[in-house]
């Protein structure tokens, strides 16, 4: 229930989904429940709650639970969003692994560990998948969605399905690759960028305005294939 549980909360109740926001500590969901209904409610007012229903409606969709087997009662969908260590997400999803039924997608918002090194020995492997947000991920839609070897298309197909449904824009990855795509793509220009400034080729700063005020202001609407296919004779 920390910054990225919260905002998948948000999302999925936007979506109409009733929501289970799961935590080791009492203090910690209470915590969450009081920040999420501030967000709602201030989105509201400034006109940028998502979702058809008001505030008080999609809050009504969120409950809270200390407890790991009540909390995945019931639900078609987990999504887990502990910290970035391996140990520790292996130790969720063995867990999950033995509460889960048959048609239950266990799915990881881990930013950079591999799906193979998550899920592999995993009884339910095949519905299991890798759901990377951006974030904050309630104003950045995009959501990479990365299977395991032995992931199911369906499992694939359904997570993909479902991004959409709460109005994100996720991606299909073929197959896992380190970095995923986002943080390859994201990699390559802050290497490039070290480089430029570290040779003195270009001040920070200026370097910084490449990017805000010229790349950046084209790439928030179109990528680097529809760039370059759009340019002067393509």
């Amino acid at each position: 229930s920390g910054l990225i549980g919260r905002s998948w909360a948000m999302l999925f109740a936007a979506g109409g989904f009733k929501v289970k926001l799961y935590d080791i500590a009492q203090q910690q969901l209470t915590s969450a429940l009081e920040n999420i209904r501030k967000q709602m409610k201030d989105l509201e007012e400034s006109g940028f709650l998502k979702g058809a229903r008001s505030a008080e409606e999609q809050l009504a969709l969120i409950s809270v639970c200390t407890d790991l087997k009540a909390a995945v009662e019931g639900a078609t969908f987990v999504q887990e969003c502990t910290p970035e260590n391996l140990e520790l997400k292996k130790k969720i999803f063995s867990q999950l692994d033995l509460l889960v039924g048959d048609n239950v997608i266990l799915s990881s918002s881990t930013s950079c560990l591999l799906p193979s090194k998550l899920f592999t020995g995993l009884k339910h492997v095949k519905q299991c998948i890798v759901s990377h947000p951006v974030n904050p991920p309630y104003f950045v839609p995009l959501v990479e969605i990365v299977p395991h070897p032995e992931t199911d298309p369906s499992t694939t197909e359904r997570t993909y399905a479902l991004m959409k449904k709460i109005g994100q824009s996720p991606v299909k990855l073929s197959r896992e690759i380190e970095g995923f795509v986002l943080n390859r793509l994201q990699y390559a220009v802050i290497s490039e960028a070290w480089r430029l400034a570290g040779e003195g080729v270009v001040s920070p700063t200026d370097l910084d305005l490449v990017m805000s005020d010229g790349l950046g202001m084209r790439y928030a609407f179109i990528g680097p294939l529809e760039t370059m296919h759009l340019n002067a004779e393509g």
